[in-house]
Formats: structure tokens, sequence, C-alpha cells
């Protein structure tokens, strides 16, 4: 596919800013990294092969039995046992960390948090649990949550403004009084009420911080729309007959996109900023899931385990300013009046 010349200079003014394109792949690599969480750190081998059959344990479950065990419960094939058995008959690809989100290290020496070793590369937390591997689970957690909320939160609020600023009159006067009431109300105080009548999950809390981060695109595009409304080739579509869901989005969102598109990476940074806040509080997601936040909670617990803080804080800081950059490198290539470099 062929990019049109204004595109071609925007992604030219995107490379040429070195800061942000790195930044940009660096962030990449993080994401895939984290998306394959599951096969660089799991208490399950990647593949077997026993007794001339194939076992995929990540996609299936296998009872002690089917390698000659005497349990009929799931193998544990971190023990040496089961180990043995499969070796008889067969063979096992590990992943690089043999740790699970939720694996306890049994075979440590010293007391949790252990600080960082051979076996636990950034040490363990205070149940014995894999830093490491907690860490790539909730990096993982944080981008998708992330990501999940920019993209409806930033829906909602493109079609709000858009509204707003295409109709003006009392459509407009009616939306900025809803915003500045909706805007008023404490979101804290919000989860926390929801928090204690259902059990915070990914999806429950996401559709609570829903409601109140569709306002951030929302005067954006409604300037854009208002701006845009009368100028003349939205008059000749309108004397053309085009309906107005058309003219919103064949020529009025097309420039709005661009001041949304500059302000997205810092939406996702402010949505993993306040998903790390609340999980912080502990208002966030269920105890026990892989999180940043948790692990900064931890550290906090723990003053004698500073590789916990220094994890927790490094990666977030390392996140977010690679999500910063990429925002500025956005913004230099949409603005018509910046040069390359």
């Amino acid at each position: 596919m062929t990019l049109s010349p204004l595109n071609q200079r925007r992604l030219h003014l995107f490379r040429s800013h070195k800061r942000g394109w790195w930044s940009f792949w660096i962030f990449m690599i993080l994401f895939v990294l984290s998306l394959s969480a599951n096969l660089i750190a799991n208490d399950k081998p990647l593949l077997i092969r026993f007794d001339g059959q194939w076992f995929v344990p990540m996609l299936h479950d296998q009872p002690e039995t089917r390698f000659g065990g005497t349990f009929l419960t799931t193998a544990d094939y971190r023990d040496p046992y089961v180990q043995q058995l499969i070796n008889r008959k067969g063979w096992m690809i590990w992943p690089p960390i043999r740790f699970g989100d939720q694996t306890i290290n049994y075979d440590l020496t010293v007391p949790t948090p252990a600080p960082p070793s051979r076996q636990n590369w950034l040490g363990t937390d205070d149940q014995g649990r894999d830093v490491l591997t907690r860490l790539l689970y909730g990096f993982r957690v944080s981008l998708l949550f992330a990501l999940t909320l920019a993209i409806i939160s930033s829906a909602i609020g493109i079609a709000a403004g858009a509204l707003m600023g295409y109709y003006g009159g009392w459509i407009d006067l009616i939306g900025q009084r809803i915003l500045e009431i909706w805007s008023g109300l404490p979101m804290l105080y919000i989860l926390i009420i929801v928090s204690s009548l259902i059990t915070p999950g990914f999806w429950s809390l996401l559709g609570t911080m829903i409601l109140f981060s569709w306002m951030h695109l929302v005067d954006l595009v409604r300037a854009e729309c208002l701006r845009a409304r009368n100028m003349e080739y939205v008059r000749a579509a309108r004397a053309m007959g085009l309906s107005d869901v058309r003219i919103i989005v064949r020529h009025l969102l097309p420039n709005a996109m661009i001041s949304t598109l500059t302000f997205l990476p810092f939406v996702i940074t402010g949505a993993i900023a306040t998903l790390n806040s609340l999980d912080f509080l502990g208002f966030g997601m269920p105890p026990g899931s892989p999180s940043l936040g948790e692990l900064l909670s931890e550290g906090k617990a723990n003053l004698d385990a500073p590789w916990l803080a220094l994890t927790a804080f490094f990666s977030l800081a390392l996140i977010l300013t690679l999500l910063i950059f990429i925002g500025e490198a956005v913004r230099d290539a949409m603005d018509p009046r910046h040069m390359p470099r």
C-alpha cells in the first residue's frame, strides 16, 4: 500500500525524531516480550515428548498417571519425581524461566523476600514468587488494560466531541454542563465503593474507569469540529446532500484525529499510572494478581528488600518515559510547521 505524500512526510518526521523513534522500537520489543510471557516464564514445559506422544502442558493439563505416576491430580512438572518419569521415555523443553506468576519457590535457602540469585534473577517477593516473572506478567496486564481503556474511552470521547462541535447550540450547551458535572465526581471514592460491592477484576475495573476517562479528548475534538463546521468544504458537502454522519466521519474527524493521535500516548500513560496507583492502594486488580503497583506496595512493606521497590520504580519509569518520548515524536510528526531534523 502506497502512502500519500502527506503521510510519507509524517512518517519521515517521526523517523527523524531519533529519541521517539528508538523509544517506539524499545517499547514494541518490551510489549512483544510481555505478550509472550507464558513462553518466557512458566512452571510448565513448552513441549513434552513422552512414549511417542506429544504434549503441550500450557494448553492441556495432564494427570500424573499419564506419565506413569501415582496420583490423578495435575502433574507438577517442577517435581523431580515427575521429571524423572518423563525423562525415562522422553524429554521436555522448558522456557528460560521455570516459574509462573503464582509459582512459589520452595527451594530457597534464605528467608523471603530472597535477594537476586542465579535461580531468581531479580529476587523473590515476600511470598517466594519470582520477581522477574511477575514483572513480565504485570507489564502485560498494565499495557493491555491501558490500551483497551485508551481505545474505548477515546472512541466515546471522539463521538461526543464530534456531536457537540458539529451541531452546537443546545446540544453543545447541554453537553458542556454534563461534562462539568461528570468531571466533578470523585473517581477514587467511586472505585472504593465499587470495590466494596463487587470483587474487583480486569473488566469491572475497566468499565468503572471508562465512565470517567472518556472526557480527555472531548474538548479537543469539539474545538476542531466547531471550527471546521462552517468552512466551505463542509458547506459544499451539505449542499450536495450528504448526511450529517458522513460529513462528520469523512470531513471533520480526519482533521480532529491529528490532535487526537498526538494526545493518545499521554492517555495511555495516564491509564498505566492510574491502574498501578490503584493497585498500590489495594483498590485495583484482585489480590495476588501480577502488577507493578502491587510490587511497589510489597517494596514499601519490605524496606529491607530494596530490589522490590527498585524493580517496580525503574520499570514504571521506563514505560512512562518511552510513552512520553513516543508522544513527542507523534506531536512533531503531526505538526505541519515542524521541519525534519
